[in-house]
C-alpha cells in the first residue's frame, strides 16, 4: 500500500489530477450511529472554490458545500457500516467496509482511489492513502464534506426521535452531556455495544 506523507501543494495537485476518487470517512469516535464514508469524484471543468477539510469549515459552509459538489461532482456515493457491523467487526474494518461501499457505489470507474489517512481496504482499483489528504486533494475534501453533512444529518434525525440525548448537539461524541443522558435514560439500539462506555454502562465491564 502506497501512503503519501507530508506533500506539497503541488505534489498534492498533481496527485489528484485524472479520474480520481476520494475518500474520507466521519465517525469513528462517537458512541452512537453508524460510521459514514464518501467517494467523490469531481469535474475538473467544474471546479469547487472553498474545499477543505470539512472540520475546518462552519456548519454552514458545509451545507453550502455540499449542495455545490452534489450539484457539480461528477459521480458521488455515501458509504456506511452499522452499530451492529462495528459491534462485529471493530471499528476500523468497519470504516474500511464502508469505503469500499463507498467506492462500490459509484456509477463511474475511477482511475484511482485516494483514501485520507494512512491506510486502505481493496477497492480492486489502484489506491493510495494521503496523510492529511482531506485538506490537500480536492476530491477528499469533497467527500469529507459529504460524508460529515450526511453523518450529521443521520444524528439530528436520532435527535428528533430521542431529544433527550442531545444528538445534535454533541452528534454521538462521548462527551459529558452523553455519558449523563445515558446513565439516565439507558443505551439505545443505535449504540454501539463494543465501545467501553456503552459496555460500562450495560454492566458488561
Amino acid at each position: 500500500m502506497t501512503i503519501y506523507r507530508d506533500l506539497s501543494a503541488e505534489a498534492a495537485q498533481a496527485l489528484g489530477q485524472g479520474l480520481v476518487a476520494g475518500v474520507d470517512e466521519v465517525g469513528r469516535g462517537p458512541l452512537v450511529g453508524n460510521v459514514v464514508t464518501a467517494a467523490v469524484i469531481l469535474d475538473p471543468q467544474r471546479p469547487i472554490a472553498g474545499l477543505n477539510d470539512s472540520k475546518k469549515l462552519s456548519e454552514k459552509k458545509r451545507d453550502a458545500l455540499f449542495d455545490l459538489i452534489m450539484d457539480n461532482a461528477l459521480c458521488v456515493a455515501v458509504g456506511a457500516a452499522t452499530p451492529v457491523e462495528i459491534d462485529q467487526l471493530n471499528i476500523l474494518h468497519a470504516t474500511m467496509l464502508a469505503m469500499q461501499r463507498a467506492v462500490a457505489g459509484l456509477t463511474m470507474r475511477p482511475e484511482r482511489v485516494l483514501v485520507d489517512g494512512n491506510r486502505t481496504p481493496d477497492f480492486g482499483i489502484p489506491a493510495a492513502a494521503v496523510i492529511k489528504g482531506d485538506g490537500l486533494i480536492a476530491a477528499i475534501s469533497a467527500a469529507s464534506i459529504i460524508a460529515k453533512v450526511t453523518r450529521d444529518r443521520e444524528m439530528a434525525e436520532l435527535d428528533r426521535c430521542f431529544p433527550q440525548y442531545g444528538f445534535a448537539a454533541h452528534k454521538g461524541y462521548p462527551t459529558k452531556v452523553h455519558f449523563e443522558a445515558i446513565a439516565q435514560y439507558g443505551v439505545l439500539p443505535e449504540h454501539r455495544r463494543s465501545f467501553r462506555p456503552v459496555r460500562l454502562a450495560l454492566g458488561l465491564e
